[in-house]
């Protein structure tokens, strides 16, 4: 046998020791153990026991950085069930504090460490989830200490308080960050210009509240400012007073068996039919679908079509996500916007005209099809063209023009479009050979100007890559129906002629300018010529996507008509 000294890891002593040749791999395989296992901190104990308060501050302090350590060595992972969001930032916090308590002190939540936990419960009066940031276990701890007896041990256990401040301190930071960058990340459509908050900004966050500022006065103090997100704001506490968190029969594709079963059950839940346990006729079922669509808004026709049955399908719970995810849309935007901008909200097929504080005008859309969706855009009115002419997208050209030309070329004519080629000629669409083009043609389809150009009698330009613009309509009818997805993806303003006078004078510095401008816009649409009418003062414009807004008399939502938040809930806010 042989003799060694052996330094073990820092927890052990040093110790000296014989070992047999025969027990030497043995040996070997302990140390090595003890070596891999000297960088990773063990699991912190559930339980630590205090004797006096000033026992508990400093064993606090100790199972606080037991449980820092350990989290960091396992990426930010507290438990099983708990996983800190910036653990980083936290070491760093709690270090800089000499890892004592912020909430607590001497068995007693300070008053900071109340307004937190109360404001995590009613978390979803900002738009938040309160399970995000440990409710349960927090509420479960509070509860705890408040029923402690001479036989409960809770308000002595260290181990306790100091996993209860780590949570805290991980749902402040937490809150911080959904509260002022929301949960969607930038596009290309974001005008925010941070999108990631620095250290140093949550650390004067928590030191304003730690020191004493109220806690919404701070957590006010992130959110936007604009008078939509506002609105939206003040109506959830009505909301969720009302609403009705229940199950309802999920209405499937009206292709499966099951469909008309299920639509009727849909509606004898709601109270719009009577009965579900007899089969209802046809007629029956249609007047129960004309009441439910009355009621929301829609078109009444009876018929049980793909928005009517996406909005049976949409609960409260539903709803409760489109105030989450339109909140976090406003959070995407500038914290000022500009002070004079024009607004459309495709889900609400409507056009606002802001100037400052006050709504100028306010106009009835038509927007893209689902198959021809309007895209979400930031520019700024660049022209007025009079008359103009449409020059049709290659998009729209190869879903629906070119099938169409192959059967039958004459299709041009019959919808006043003309094919003209690089030159700048026209070409006559029987002298092509359709069959041999499928993704897009070597020819602009041109609609001249007239009363029957699809773009109407005037149009608003603006830079954009999709080729889309503000215009008129030669169908203005359309404007009556309530569900309004029915352009190629430009928006239709039924108010053109007053945003078109908005515009002009807003153009020009004084009425000697402004009324000859006015004058020429007139006399060239009594003339049907196509003029253009460049914009020095560009207004900006914002195409965006809001299925929930505030309204003085609450909340308003609008059908999800192109998928756009059923498809964000699923990848930003899943399981939620």
């Amino acid at each position: 046998q042989k003799s060694f000294f052996i330094l073990l890891p820092s927890h052990t002593r040093c110790i000296s020791m014989s070992i047999k040749k025969s027990s030497w791999s043995l040996f070997l395989l302990t140390i090595l153990f003890f070596s891999c296992n000297d960088s990773e901190p063990p699991p912190p104990a559930p339980t630590d026991i205090a004797e006096t308060p000033e026992q508990l501050i400093e064993k606090t302090e100790d199972n606080i950085r037991k449980n820092l350590d350990f989290a960091a060595a396992h990426n930010g992972k507290l438990s099983d069930s708990f996983l800190l969001q910036q653990t980083g930032l936290m070491q760093t916090l709690y270090k800089t504090n000499q890892y004592a308590a912020l909430w607590s002190n001497k068995e007693q939540w300070k008053p900071a460490g109340d307004s937190l936990l109360d404001f995590i419960r009613n978390a979803k009066l900002y738009g938040l989830f309160p399970l995000d940031y440990h409710l349960s276990f927090l509420d479960s701890v509070r509860k705890e200490f408040d029923a402690d007896t001479l036989s409960n041990t809770s308000r002595k256990n260290a181990a306790l308080w100091a996993k209860t401040d780590i949570l805290l301190t991980d749902a402040f930071l937490h809150i911080v960050k959904d509260v002022k960058l929301g949960h969607l990340p930038q596009d290309s459509i974001s005008l925010r210009k941070d999108s990631v908050l620095v250290d140093s900004f949550y650390v004067d966050r928590l030191n304003e509240v730690l020191q004493g500022a109220t806690l919404s006065s701070t957590i006010d103090s992130l959110e936007p400012r604009h008078e939509g997100y506002q609105l939206i704001k003040a109506g959830i506490k009505g909301f969720l007073d009302s609403a009705k968190y229940k199950s309802y029969t999920n209405i499937p594709s009206s292709k499966d068996s099951l469909f008309k079963q299920a639509l009727q059950k849909r509606l004898y839940e709601d109270g719009y039919i009577a009965f579900d346990s007899v089969r209802a006729d046809s007629a029956q079922l249609v007047t129960a679908i004309k009441k439910f669509q009355k009621k929301k808004g829609i078109t009444v026709d009876g018929v049980a079509g793909e928005g009517t049955v996406r909005l049976l399908n949409t609960t409260d719970e539903d709803r409760f996500m489109s105030i989450v995810i339109s909140m976090d849309r406003y959070k995407l935007l500038p914290p000022k916007m500009p002070e004079k901008y024009i607004w459309v909200n495709l889900p609400s097929f409507y056009l606002r005209l802001q100037d400052n504080d006050t709504v100028r005008l306010v106009s009835k859309i038509v927007c893209g099809k689902t198959k021809t969706r309007t895209p979400l855009l930031t520019s700024a009115i660049s022209e007025i063209i009079t008359y103009p002419q449409w020059t049709v997208p290659q998009s729209i050209i190869v879903k629906e023009m070119l099938p169409t030309a192959k059967k039958d070329p004459g299709y041009f004519a019959k919808k006043g479009l003309s094919l003209v080629d690089a030159k700048g000629e026209e070409i006559d669409p029987f002298t092509v050979n359709w069959s041999k083009y499928s993704k897009g043609i070597p020819y602009k389809v041109v609609q001249g100007s007239g009363d029957a150009n699809a773009l109407g009698v005037l149009k608003f330009n603006f830079p954009n890559k999709y080729a889309v613009y503000l215009h008129d309509t030669n169908q203005r009818s359309l404007f009556g129906a309530p569900v309004r997805t029915l352009s190629h993806g430009c928006v239709r303003v039924q108010e053109w002629e007053k945003l078109a006078v908005y515009l002009i004078r807003n153009n020009y510095a004084d009425t000697a300018t402004v009324l000859p401008a006015l004058d020429s816009m007139n006399s060239w649409l009594s003339r049907k010529e196509k003029h253009g009418i460049p914009m020095k003062k560009r207004v900006p414009v914002f195409i965006r996507y809001f299925t929930c807004e505030g309204k003085d008399n609450g909340l308003v939502f609008y059908d999800d008509i192109y998928g756009e938040d059923r498809l964000i809930r699923e990848k930003y806010y899943a399981g939620k």
